[in-house]
């Protein structure tokens, strides 16, 4: 017996919920790629020690890029500087047999990305309006003030960083990185919704 056809809210019901799935499978997908070699870096290191976790942290970066490919056909600017550096100063870190090189590496990543995002708001050309413009719709206002909080907000992980790996064990500063770090810029980064929104541009509003 032939089926009735479905009606138009039962399919745009259907595509809804599709798009939900597939918006939780992006959002696990990613959430993998980010945390899965923090989370390697933090096992291999509690068993084997920092030297067999940097290795496997590089390895486990690599992986990570390889399936952000495969997933998104892509990969994003910022984790692809980021695994450059794993691979640089853990390569050190292994060739020295030197721990202080893994260390580094937060350091650095968090100095250069506020040295870019000042940069580009000097030189006229906020870095997150071209990365995240597409997505977010602000005005130059509160691109410069997003683009402001984020910088501070990179030097002060930044020097975080130095007091948690020069203060504590090794085995502490691994725990802090894997579980520290992300959560921090999870609540900075929801903390900054408001803004957004406040400086928000209305695309209905301006077709009207």
């Amino acid at each position: 017996m032939t089926q009735p056809p479905k009606s138009t809210t039962e399919s745009g019901t259907m595509t809804e919920i599709k798009k939900g799935k597939d918006s939780e499978q992006s959002v696990a997908g990613k959430l993998l790629i980010e945390i899965g070699p923090l989370l390697v870096f933090f096992g291999v290191n509690a068993a084997y020690g920092i030297f067999i976790g940097t290795a496997a942290f590089m390895v486990a970066t690599v992986i990570s890029l390889g399936l952000a490919w495969f997933l998104y056909r892509k990969i994003p600017v910022m984790p692809l500087v980021s695994a450059g550096l794993v691979l640089a100063f853990g390569g050190l870190t292994l060739y020295l047999h030197d721990d202080i090189f893994i260390k580094l590496k937060p350091t650095i990543v968090y100095g250069m990305f506020a040295v870019l995002l000042v940069g580009g708001l000097l030189a006229g050309k906020p870095v997150l309006a071209l990365l995240f413009g597409p997505v977010f719709n602000l005005t130059p206002e509160g691109w410069r003030k997003l683009t402001i909080r984020w910088a501070i907000f990179f030097v002060a992980m930044a020097v975080l960083n130095e007091f948690v790996w020069r203060s504590f064990s090794t085995d502490t500063w691994v725990s802090f990185k894997a579980f520290g770090f992300l959560p921090i810029t999870f609540v900075f980064a929801m903390s900054q919704v408001p803004l957004m929104q406040r400086y928000g541009i209305d695309e209905n509003a301006q077709d009207h």
